[in-house]
């Protein structure tokens, strides 16, 4: 076989991935991204692309929570003309949902300048099929192609898969919950031609048809919580439709497909808005198929749910047309081109990230990072579409605040030479990280971390001791990410 040598090997190319490439390359280490695609971004343009795009920066103070790569990657593309301002308009205000829109196709255009920009060497079209080990330390990855079979060596391989396919492969310890209790797996589409006036005269007339997105008591910072009616006297003042950021609910349409027959039983309904060229707005729909008891780890089980998802798609699509104001002559844009994993594999490490961790607004001394989003809420193939685990801790940090994310969370046990990054990374299931505000602040440390193994030539593990942890953070800090000064 075929032997090449990096610093660095990053396997997979998502949003955790490319972030990680970027840090790695920028902190000296010659580093190679593996893909097994042709495309980078993941769940940001290939298996999404997510409606709410970068959601969630923002905490319940409206303080900026999460920048570092997420935020150079918008402003790249703001400067361009391809996102939208960050949006605390007085609909999102004190909710910590806010949406900062970018057009996903044009992200992953820009993602390769970047590469390119930052001397990443690529490695497309190719599967990494297994690790190279000596002991229990890792020293490169066995890869397919159309070349046939590559090893290729590294001083640190850094697991973006999203999956951890190949920390499992390494010998890694994870956790993977039967598939009945897994998440949903979806395949998303994007609408165009939409009437936005129509859509917004529904919602002024039926406000309470839509699922309420505003602030919560105790989780909005020191503010009171909105009253249902002010509520709804700011849906009926909206007249931008990107101010409402997504729209989930439509009840009474809802129920009126299923006792006709025009609506499947694995989802609610709903849509994200998508910018794109030209001021034109899309609807994104990332929850309208949705298939349970399938296994991010099984290619029989992913070969099942691309079929059925596929299926509810087209039920979907005859749906928006036959009863959704403004979708009369809507017409399909895109299709997501493979599944979007909502839930697999979390690979075990020095940490485990707890519910109780994000509810309690947890701090740590080896911070790379915060998250805002909510413990123990998931989705489920059912028209409520998403629901609470009952058992598991519930809710985001105190009064919608922030709790760190540790680097021990991505140092796998029993294995050296390796880091994880990306929605794999070591949580409890209420805890569990898979969205991309979140991979991306991962993959970033992982990358900056890995950088830093290639200049001292310690291991990632050595990374958690004090001195290391310290300068990682500064670099991460150099790079714009977030991690003190904020709730």
């Amino acid at each position: 076989m075929e032997r090449k040598s990096y610093d660095v090997i990053v396997c997979g190319g998502g949003t955790s991935g490319t972030a990680a490439a970027v840090a790695a390359a920028r902190g000296g280490a010659k580093t190679l991204l593996i893909e097994r695609n042709g495309a980078l971004g993941g769940q940001m343009n290939v298996s999404g692309p997510p409606g709410f795009s970068y959601a969630n920066l923002f905490n319940g103070y409206d303080e900026q929570v999460i920048a570092g790569f997420a935020e150079e990657m918008h402003s790249r593309l703001l400067k361009e003309g391809h996102a939208y301002k960050h949006d605390l308009n007085l609909y999102r205000t004190h909710s910590g949902y806010t949406f900062s829109y970018v057009d996903p196709d044009w992200w992953g255009l820009e993602i390769f300048e970047v590469m390119t920009e930052n001397k990443v060497d690529l490695l497309l079209h190719t599967l990494v099929v297994d690790v190279q080990k000596n002991g229990d330390a890792v020293n490169g990855v066995i890869v397919e192609n159309a070349n046939g079979r590559l090893v290729i060596e590294a001083k640190v391989v850094i697991d973006c898969t999203g999956e951890g396919d190949i920390a499992v492969r390494a010998g890694c310890d994870y956790e993977l919950l039967p598939r009945e209790e897994c998440e949903p797996q979806t395949v998303c589409f994007t609408m165009g031609g939409v009437d936005w006036d129509k859509m917004i005269d529904y919602i002024h007339e039926n406000p309470d048809q839509i699922l309420y997105s505003g602030p919560d008591e105790g989780q909005c910072g020191d503010y009171p919580k909105r009253s249902l009616e002010k509520h709804y006297e700011i849906m009926r003042n909206i007249t931008n439709i990107m101010d409402y950021g997504d729209l989930r609910g439509f009840y009474k349409i809802m129920d009126e497909a299923l006792k006709n027959g025009d609506w499947h039983e694995y989802s609610g309904v709903g849509f994200f808005l998508m910018p794109r060229e030209g001021g034109e707005i899309q609807a994104h729909m990332q929850h309208s198929s949705q298939v349970p008891n399938c296994w991010s780890c099984d290619a029989w089980d992913l070969t099942r749910a691309e079929v059925e998802c596929r299926h509810q798609i087209i039920i979907a699509l005859k749906f928006f047309r036959k009863y959704m104001p403004g979708f009369e002559n809507a017409y399909l844009v895109r299709t997501g081109v493979e599944l979007r994993l909502r839930e697999g594999r979390r690979i075990m490490c020095d940490y485990k990230i707890t519910g109780k961790d994000v509810v309690e607004g947890r701090r740590f001394d080896d911070c790379i990072g915060k998250n805002q989003f909510a413990a123990g809420a998931v989705h489920v193939a059912n028209n409520q579409t998403i629901e609470v685990r009952s058992g598991e801790a519930l809710g985001k940090p105190p009064k919608g605040g922030t709790n760190d994310i540790p680097y021990r969370c991505m140092v796998p046990l029993k294995v050296e030479n390796m880091l994880v990054a990306g929605k794999h990374v070591s949580t409890d299931r209420a805890a569990y990280m898979r969205f991309l505000m979140q991979t991306v602040v991962t993959g970033q440390a992982a990358g900056v971390a890995a950088g830093l193994c290639v200049k001292h030539g310690v291991s990632p593990r050595e990374i958690e001791q004090e001195t290391y942890v310290k300068e990682m953070q500064e670099i991460l800090r150099q790079q714009g990410a977030i991690l003190d000064g904020v709730h």
